[in-house]
């Protein structure tokens, strides 16, 4: 595994081109604001869509149209204007078994290696919904975990699933993720983003979270 840092003055349009360029055909969407300018971007891509399977990396437990929900964000910004075949995960039941059956109908019953995995980096560490000291980073058997929080219950994709993934692109931005950016390059095993072992791992941030 090689661990790989891109810094630009704009993460959309650096990864943008990562994108592109590795030409994936099964890709994992992240939530959150700092994906979706690349979202809107692609949305404008001459791009094979109709050959892409997109699933989710993690999801909160709300319906679609909810403001916190990520695929209502990539919805909006992106899969409504392409021809991908979509497979949400079910926030509103937040049935993890459930999407593991639809993850395993696509894609059989091995561990499926996605061409590319879109992360984020929490400031503790956290990435997709993997927090430190939850017990869903220990899932060895699961390809999805419910994931309790404060504010809303999340399904998650597992470490394994992630770590089978040929690429994972970890979009990070700001100051405040620098010190834990630090600990992602160093492959520190107490942040949950570090233990993401993808065949590649490349980590586009901005200048601010490069320092």
């Amino acid at each position: 595994m090689e661990r790989r840092l891109l810094v630009a003055d704009d993460i959309a349009t650096a990864a943008l081109g990562v994108l592109v360029g590795l030409g994936p055909r099964t890709i994992a969407l992240s939530g959150g604001s700092t994906p979706r300018p690349l979202y809107e971007a692609l949305a404008r891509q001459p791009y094979p869509w109709e050959e892409v399977d997109v699933v989710f990396g993690d999801e909160r437990c709300v319906p679609p149209d909810h403001p916190d929900s990520n695929f209502g964000m990539a919805r909006e910004a992106l899969l409504a204007m392409v021809a991908a075949h979509v497979h949400p995960m079910p926030g509103e039941t937040c049935d993890a078994e459930a999407y593991e059956r639809t993850l395993r109908e696509r894609f059989g019953d091995e561990v499926p290696s996605l061409d590319l995995v879109l992360l984020g980096l929490g400031e503790d560490g956290h990435t997709a919904s993997l927090f430190p000291g939850d017990p869903a980073l220990d899932a060895r058997d699961r390809w999805v975990a419910r994931v309790e929080r404060p504010d809303h219950a999340r399904l998650t994709l597992t470490l394994p699933v992630l770590s089978a993934a040929r690429a994972a692109v970890f979009l990070v931005s700001g100051e405040s993720k620098r010190e834990t950016l630090r600990r992602l390059l160093d492959g520190d095993p107490a942040i949950p983003a570090a233990r993401v072992e993808a065949d590649r791992v490349l980590v586009v941030a901005d200048r601010a979270a490069a320092g």
